[in-house]
């Protein structure tokens, strides 16, 4: 895919149509024709060489129907289920130690003594997320249109993008910074940190030297970890057929968690006795100076150039968000025991689930207008099957992830980390559901509106997708501990 924004032109043709039945794996060869990875070729004249009858660019695009039987529903989903409920699964026992990590995290003395630390935590989780989840959407559809098979254009594609990562996370991690100091002042504190966080509130120029200078380390060493290991994922799923817009999005969405939350840790407590000494300064001088480096780099990477003034909006907007998030964490994790455990499945779950579908829909709306670029106002899916319609990938997805919570309780049980009750497990179900609902509705909604007003899905949707789905996630938690204690029901941490 060409790393600009849609084009006004070909956006007209599709933004009022249904793009359910697009093929979502393929790209346009030299000679104009749209390919096939099995070497097809559609054309105008002759459409495609397989046995395919149903056009999905003749003035508009015949519907998926919903209903079908379910012998023709399973071959449609197959790729979903066999593709997302592994990666899905990963994602969970990943969120399991997240949470975890970050229920011990909570408690160290670098958090304890400044209070801005816990604060900007969920910032920078979803902000690496995010553009992690960025990352592996624009390489995604860049792969399933056939842009990565050349190893020149591939080779460009991915450095330029690992240098665009290191510029975003240091600039966006810095404000967050920014964000996190002004807000620490406001929010109230609950438990016997208070008295700790207060000198960490009013130490005023090192507090915030300390604060940048981890957040913007922490992120540009995830970003260089989980940005390469993505870059990588993604290759591999094209060279082997699997779609990576089933699988990258949920696996960038887990790890970016768990890598942060783990250089965030460790970086903050290496830095936490120097917090009065010039050394976080200058590990944050040769941050800023190493982002430099990547944006002259990037500014000559014509295939990523076009970014560096796209999709800023929707970061800074998911910071302003995740601050709100923030704020929330900072009050109920001391309040409710296993707060943290439980707030990262609840908010991540279902914010993966829903970049999947963000994924899928961006390179299906990208695939139709590379289509009608070319001049191919009709051509026959070379599938027996068609993909399914986006109402059935989202009843899908929601399919598969309640399962997949029952899993992740159990796993709790299993382990002994927390004591669940049974009617605290009934009533926590229920409001994943709602979670996963909402992440699936608000992922086709926000996607349908960026792309009418000609904005690329792969840039603009996930940030403020997931950041919304962490605040959510997390206010449905605190209304489920609310209820529960209002039952007398209590959940107890056994280790």
């Amino acid at each position: 895919m060409n790393q600009n924004s849609p084009g006004s032109q070909s956006t007209e043709d599709i933004e009022m149509i249904d793009i359910d039945d697009v093929p979502l794996r393929s790209k346009v060869s030299q000679n104009g024709r749209l390919a096939l990875p099995n070497g097809d070729t559609y054309d105008e004249d002759y459409g495609a060489s397989d046995d395919g009858s149903r056009g999905l660019l003749s003035g508009s695009i015949e519907r998926s129907r919903f209903d079908l039987p379910m012998g023709k529903i399973w071959p449609q989903v197959k790729g979903i289920v066999v593709e997302s409920a592994p990666a899905l699964l990963m994602t969970t026992v990943s969120l399991l130690f997240t949470g975890k990590l970050l229920d011990k995290v909570s408690h160290w003395d670098a958090m304890r003594q400044v209070d801005q630390l816990i604060i900007i935590i969920p910032v920078v989780l979803n902000l690496n997320g995010n553009l992690e989840m960025n990352l592996s959407a624009r390489l995604g559809t860049a792969a399933n249109v056939g842009e990565l098979d050349d190893p020149k254009m591939r080779r460009s594609m991915i450095f330029g993008s690992l240098a665009l990562l290191q510029v975003q996370t240091v600039s966006v991690s810095f404000i967050a910074a920014c964000i996190s100091l002004v807000l620490g002042r406001f929010v109230p504190r609950n438990g016997p940190a208070m008295v700790a966080s207060e000198v960490g509130r009013k130490s005023g120029l090192p507090t915030f030297v300390m604060v940048a200078s981890t957040t913007m380390t922490a992120a540009s060493l995830s970003g260089i970890l989980l940005g390469s290991f993505m870059c990588t994922l993604v290759v591999i799923c094209r060279k082997y057929d699997r779609d990576p817009d089933n699988i990258a999005p949920a696996v960038a969405s887990c790890l970016g968690d768990l890598v942060t939350l783990i250089l965030l840790g460790v970086v903050s407590t290496i830095l936490i006795p120097f917090m009065h000494t010039i050394f976080p300064f200058l590990l944050a001088c040769v941050v800023i100076c190493a982002s430099v480096t990547c944006f002259m780099y990037t500014w000559r990477n014509e295939h990523v150039r076009p970014l560096l003034t796209e999709g800023w909006s929707p970061l800074f907007g998911a910071m302003v968000i995740s601050s709100g998030t923030g704020i929330v964490l900072d009050m109920f994790v001391s309040r409710y025991e296993g707060f943290a455990v439980l707030a990262i499945v609840i908010s991540g779950l279902p914010g993966a689930a829903g970049s999947i579908l963000v994924s899928r829909l961006s390179t299906s709306l990208h695939t139709a207008k590379l289509a009608l670029e070319h001049g191919l106002p009709s051509f026959a899916t070379q599938h027996k099957h068609p993909e399914p319609s986006p109402l059935l990938t989202m009843a899908t997805l929601l399919a598969i992830t309640l399962p997949v919570e029952v899993v992740f309780l159990s796993i709790l049980d299993l382990l002994g980390w927390l004591e669940l009750p049974f009617m605290f497990i009934v009533i926590s179900i229920a409001f994943f559901f709602c979670a996963v609902l909402s992440s699936l509705v608000i992922a086709r909604l926000l996607t349908n509106l960026l792309w009418s007003l000609n904005r690329d899905p792969d840039s603009y949707a996930l940030p403020v997708h997931s950041a919304l789905m962490d605040l959510i996630g997390q206010l449905l938690l605190v209304l489920c501990f609310e209820i529960v204690s209002r039952l007398g029901i209590k959940v107890r941490k056994t280790i």
